[in-house]
């Protein structure tokens, strides 16, 4: 990887094709001139064709060696730890996620979306509840380690606490290039999103089962941003909680908590409030079941290169 880094062909590919017009520039006749450059120009076909698909291998390889070896699930939990590099409050700060040999995995692509339960999945905590910091993974960048947002050269935060726990559903996208067919707006490039309503207050980087409850889709800047609501499914309340309803009844004013907090957080900034799409209802386990199927399969799509991936790691 070092290597392809350090011969990148953005670096070299100039240099090249001007060492050729040189050379040629001090033959005489366009005949030489056409000889001389085609032969820089097999030479560069020679040397691209191997860097490139280092490169592309060296993105993948460390991939298939994790899938092959796997994520082993320990009851609740899988045997995945995080380590944090640079410092926290500023741009350096990362948080990667390494596997039970300490190599590191990708929190998006290597974490399995999937539980050995119907109707619970993995999420992978960004963001604890009552904090400020806009915490989320790098999708563009190798392994996706967790990261703060940074927005116009400032570190992001949110102008009040988030109330809940939130993540995202590890081996999801959300298809900027897709169209959804009743709401007509494309999805927003990022894994499929969770606001996780328990009690307990997650740590970073935490990777937990979760029970899959129901889903708004949130319109924000013209994107398709959905929200799964879902609950830790060793939380006290879980067992008791199965769709939406139980949620109004057990947990009363959280689902039009969770609605207000994503229609209003932004305006502090001078943006508009956000929309949600089916007039606004929260969608039941069913249909956020179908989106998450959704959302995988559009995932898979992306690492096979059917889809473009267009910058993401």
């Amino acid at each position: 990887a070092i290597f392809a880094q350090a011969f990148s062909p953005r670096e070299w590919v100039p240099c090249i094709m001007k060492m050729a017009h040189s050379h040629a520039g001090t033959m005489r006749g366009r005949g030489a001139h056409r000889r001389i450059t085609s032969a820089f120009a097999a030479l560069l076909g020679l040397l691209v064709g191997p860097l490139c698909f280092t490169s592309t291998f060296c993105r993948h390889a460390h991939v298939g060696r994790v899938r092959k070896h796997g994520l082993r699930a320990q009851g609740n939990s899988l045997e995945v730890r995080t380590e944090v590099r640079g410092d926290e409050g500023t741009e350096s700060f990362r948080r990667f996620f390494l596997d039970a040999d300490g190599r590191e995995v990708s929190p998006w692509h290597d974490i399995p979306l999937d539980t050995d339960v119907d109707g619970e999945k993995w999420m992978v905590t960004e963001i604890p509840k009552m904090t400020k910091p806009k915490m989320e993974i790098a999708t563009k960048e190798p392994v996706n380690p967790i990261a703060q947002d940074v927005k116009k050269g400032k570190l992001r935060d949110y102008h009040g606490p988030i109330f809940w726990n939130y993540g995202y559903l590890p081996q999801t996208w959300e298809d900027p290039a897709v169209e959804h067919p009743e709401l007509k707006v494309f999805g927003d490039n990022d894994p499929l999103d969770v606001v996780e309503i328990g009690s307990r207050t997650h740590e970073q980087g935490e990777v937990l089962r979760v029970k899959v409850l129901g889903a708004l889709a949130m319109i924000d800047d013209g994107e398709l941003d959905w929200k799964v609501i879902a609950i830790d499914a060793r939380d006290p309340v879980a067992a008791d909680i199965q769709t939406i309803a139980d949620v109004e009844k057990k947990m009363p004013g959280v689902v039009s908590g969770i609605r207000e907090w994503f229609r209003w957080y932004k305006t502090p900034d001078g943006k508009p409030l956000n929309e949600f799409g089916f007039n606004e209802e929260v969608l039941g386990k069913a249909t956020a079941l179908d989106i998450v199927a959704e959302t995988h399969d559009a995932w898979k799509r992306l690492r096979s290169g059917e889809a473009a991936a267009k910058g993401l790691w």
